[in-house]
């Protein structure tokens, strides 16, 4: 049974916290993988930061394997879309707070070998 990525899922949650609680949302994108569709001029080593507001964006879009939205730049409007596994991590503009998403989802990642938890019992230490 194939299991769904899990970085949409997240980054949907994120975003639906931050704008809860009034803060301002930003996405870090990987402008290097396949699909990303960004201002060039605004990428920097690689990456360009977004503002995902609803303020700043038209038409956002996180429901899917794309975020997709339509925003200006310097009076310019332009359409957005990135794969969402090219999106590195979200924060909030005003304190930080936020994820960064691991590669666990890249191609590579699949093939890896994964060892199961140890069996047993679990060892807990109480901490004071």
């Amino acid at each position: 049974m194939a299991i769904s990525p899990k970085r949409p899922y997240l980054l949907r949650a994120m975003h639906e916290w931050m704008v809860d609680n009034g803060l301002t949302p930003h996405v870090v994108i990987d402008a290097t993988v396949d699909g990303v569709d960004v201002p060039t001029e605004h990428v920097s080593d690689g990456k360009i930061i977004l503002n995902v507001s609803y303020a700043a964006t038209d038409a956002l879009d996180l429901s899917g394997e794309t975020l997709s939205f339509n925003t200006r730049f310097g009076g310019v409007s332009r359409r957005v879309t990135a794969p969402v596994v090219a999106v590195l991590g979200i924060y909030a503009q005003e304190s930080g707070q936020g994820m960064i998403f691991t590669d666990e989802e890249s191609p590579a990642a699949g093939e890896q070998d994964v060892s199961p938890p140890p069996k047993g019992r679990p060892e807990l230490k109480i901490i004071k």
